[in-house]
């Protein structure tokens, strides 16, 4: 038994993966990932399409990092120095690495909530309010409307935020009204869309 274990962790180690930092003052440096089941780590090409929209919007910003997952868009943000970050996963697993990535940098501007997504969003007892967002949420669960209507609904977002949605193809996403599409491009079956937020 011990040994048919020891074999399914030794096979869990190896389907573990590891994300890159494409630029900032953390350049190339690879963090480790969890496998786990729905995690869909945004690729570095599409990284490297969003970071080049977000080139001006990152230092100084305050971000929050919805369906956390890697970690790996919110991890880019404070290599290009962005004052604080806060990443939302609800596996726990996913969250423990996260946390563990944060001590590996030595990140004292970056906090994990193991919880889900959608229960954090629904109330924002805490008036924080976020200058960037992204939305990753797992594909064909209905999450990324929800979570949309719920950062407008309940005040999570400054006057001028930007937040970048990453969903399926062929998901019809109707964001709130006072969101425009800024900048949009489909990679593969993968639909990406920066929104800036009007007052």
């Amino acid at each position: 038994m011990a040994h048919i274990r020891k074999n399914k962790n030794s096979q869990a180690k190896q389907n573990d993966g590891v994300i890159r930092i494409i630029s900032g003052q953390f350049k190339g440096r690879k963090l480790p990932v969890k496998d786990v089941t729905g995690l869909r780590p945004t690729t570095d090409r599409v990284k490297e399409t969003v970071f080049n929209w977000l080139m001006q919007d990152t230092r100084g910003a305050t971000v929050l990092d919805c369906f956390a997952g890697s970690g790996g868009l919110g991890f880019e943000c404070l290599s290009r120095f962005a004052n604080s970050a806060y990443f939302i996963e609800l596996d726990k697993q996913a969250a423990v690495q996260l946390q563990n990535n944060i001590t590996t940098l030595k990140l004292n501007n970056a906090r994990v909530l193991n919880r889900n997504t959608i229960d954090v969003l629904s109330n924002n007892a805490d008036n924080l309010v976020f200058d960037l967002v992204f939305i990753d949420p797992p594909f064909r669960k209905q999450l990324a409307q929800h979570a949309c209507e719920l950062l407008e609904q309940n005040n999570w977002l400054t006057d001028d935020a930007l937040i970048y949605v990453e969903v399926e193809k062929e998901l019809n996403l109707s964001a709130p009204s006072n969101w425009q599409i800024i900048k949009e491009k489909q990679a593969g079956q993968v639909l990406c869309r920066l929104y800036q937020r009007y007052k």
